[in-house]
């Protein structure tokens, strides 16, 4: 085999023997558990089961997770920290549960909001005076809870909490009326503890 023929053999062993290697300290009180490529974390707030992409490896040694990935390039370096980012906010989700609050803003017709935990969606009736009732997805781990004219969403997974608050305010949305006018709908007011301005 010829010198350069080698070096290049060599270069590529050398880049396919490298890898992404990351360590997600786990804290007192949290239990981490993996079946195939899921990880559940529970703590004292919930538990939240995630599904990982399958070239992504996830171990736990110590009291830590390892997330592997071969190759060294941008790429595999983005999908392992975003895989961190990740296991970071449901770490956090089971120690303190993230919450979202609306608002019920009625300028024209009383709103009628309610919970129907049986088909485990919001009910808005009586919407800019319409007949036809609207339904909004709660997603599964998330309570909803109405008092007066503010929804509060929590849920120990930053994700479905985040979706159920977001489906409220899409199902509320108003098109084709000036917005100047028609204020009507349900607003977020606050984005996992932080107030929006």
């Amino acid at each position: 085999m010829r010198p350069w023929k080698k070096a290049l053999v060599g270069a590529l062993l050398l880049i396919v023997s490298k890898m992404v290697r990351e360590l997600i300290g786990i804290p007192e009180g949290i239990e981490a558990k993996i079946e195939g490529n899921s990880l559940e974390i529970k703590g004292k707030e919930g538990a939240v089961k995630k599904e990982f992409r399958k070239d992504i490896k996830i171990n736990i040694e110590d009291s830590n997770i390892v997330l592997e990935k071969e190759g060294e390039s941008k790429r595999e370096r983005k999908l392992v920290m975003s895989a961190r980012a990740h296991i970071r906010n449901i770490i956090e989700g089971v120690k303190q549960k993230y919450v979202y609050r609306l608002q019920i803003c009625s300028v024209h017709f009383p709103m009628n909001v309610s919970v129907d935990k049986n088909k485990g969606e919001i009910v808005i009736k009586n919407f800019l005076g319409e007949k036809k009732e609207r339904r909004s997805k709660i997603i599964p781990n998330t309570n909803v809870k109405i008092e007066g004219d503010i929804i509060t969403v929590d849920s120990p997974d930053v994700e479905a909490a985040g979706q159920t608050a977001a489906n409220v305010e899409i199902i509320t949305k108003i098109r084709n009326r000036d917005r100047r006018i028609f204020q009507d709908g349900i607003w977020m007011t606050e984005k996992a503890g932080v107030k929006i301005e």
